[in-house]
């Protein structure tokens, strides 16, 4: 009965869990002022299973184009440009469908002046009041927030972070070592001295998530030697690849460039405040479950003994649900990324 309970709670997670491998990728409106009143404006919004989202901004008083844009398709996002000629400066700026989906959109209105505004606009919040001069740089720490949190790939991986290691010590120096390489990787993309293109590193990506799941059916004497005794090591080198793998994120926005840095920082920092709130749930998780009786997958954890032929023989059998999941996803996300890359 333990083990029935047990297993409806992991279920339970994976069934809400999103099932895109991709991140939702925010959508970007830069509205930039040409000549006083007259404004140049680019729309991009991602393309999801070759299909557009049903969202489109409206500006106050719906000022109409002065031409028809036409669209194209660059980098797996539609992006639109068209030129309006009417005062932007109150009213506010509406996102039409944008509570239907759970992608978010970046806006930034430019002036000659050199006044800028910046603000994240999200599903529960798709509008942007131009008479409010409050600082929006901010926004980048709740989309690192939720670039890390609807990134399934970066989540599982940080999952079996958590799964491989029994030492609390142990894993904040993991998690740590994590974080600082995909910190350093981030910041060299973003600030262009380094770039990979993003589809051969998003393969890598999953295949680091299928690597781990490996190791964890393996008895902690049969891993390899950066998995069982320096597992910093293997985290600090995935943690490059993810870096580059959360620059995705900023590649198709980019950053203002005259707050680079807050920007940056904030972007970051958002990414570590979602992936506490992973390790944090998943240990309360475990702790509820023991505190409630259940079973929780602590086989792993223990490193149990192997009978020889018999790999999986000391793993209880939700211990093995799990990681096979993991590891599922994972060579399922690495086949089709590389036939995508084909």
């Amino acid at each position: 009965m333990s083990s029935l309970r047990w297993t409806l709670l992991v279920a339970a997670l994976v069934a809400s869990t999103p099932l895109a491998a991709h991140e939702v990728r925010p959508a970007y409106l830069q509205i930039v002022e040409s000549t006083p009143d007259r404004f140049n404006v680019l729309w991009k919004q991602p393309i999801v299973q070759d299909r557009r989202l049903p969202i489109d901004p409206v500006l106050p008083n719906d000022c109409p184009p002065l031409a028809d844009p036409v669209p194209e398709v660059v980098s797996g996002a539609l992006v639109q440009q068209w030129e309006v000629a009417c005062p932007l400066d109150e009213g506010a700026i509406h996102i039409s469908g944008l509570a239907r989906t759970l992608t978010d959109v970046m806006v930034e209105i430019q002036h000659l002046d050199g006044q800028r505004l910046t603000a994240l606009l999200r599903p529960n919040s798709p509008s942007l009041d131009l008479g409010d001069p409050a600082p929006r740089v901010a926004a980048y720490l709740w989309l690192g927030i939720e670039h890390l949190l609807f990134g399934i790939d970066h989540v599982l991986f940080v999952i079996g972070l958590v799964y491989l290691i029994p030492s609390r010590w142990e894993l904040l120096k993991t998690v740590t070592a994590f974080t600082l390489a995909h910190s350093v990787t981030l910041a060299l993309s973003v600030l262009e001295l380094v770039r990979l293109p993003q589809g051969p590193v998003e393969g890598v990506i999953a295949l680091s998530i299928l690597f781990l799941a490996r190791e964890l059916l393996l008895p902690p004497e049969r891993r390899s030697t950066m998995t069982g005794r320096r597992p910093w090591i293997m985290a600090f080198l995935f943690g490059l690849l993810h870096g580059f793998g959360f620059a995705g994120a900023l590649a198709d926005i980019g950053l203002p460039r005259d707050q680079l840095a807050p920007a940056l920082l904030l972007f970051n920092i958002g990414i570590e405040v979602g992936q506490i709130l992973i390790i944090a749930l998943l240990l309360a998780l475990l702790g509820t479950a023991r505190w409630l009786g259940l079973r929780p997958p602590t086989a792993v954890l223990q490193g149990v003994a192997q009978p020889a032929g018999t790999p999986h023989a000391g793993l209880a059998w939700i211990d093995l649900t799990l990681i096979y999941a993991i590891g599922a996803m994972a060579a399922f996300w690495t086949i089709d990324r590389t036939l995508g890359l084909l």
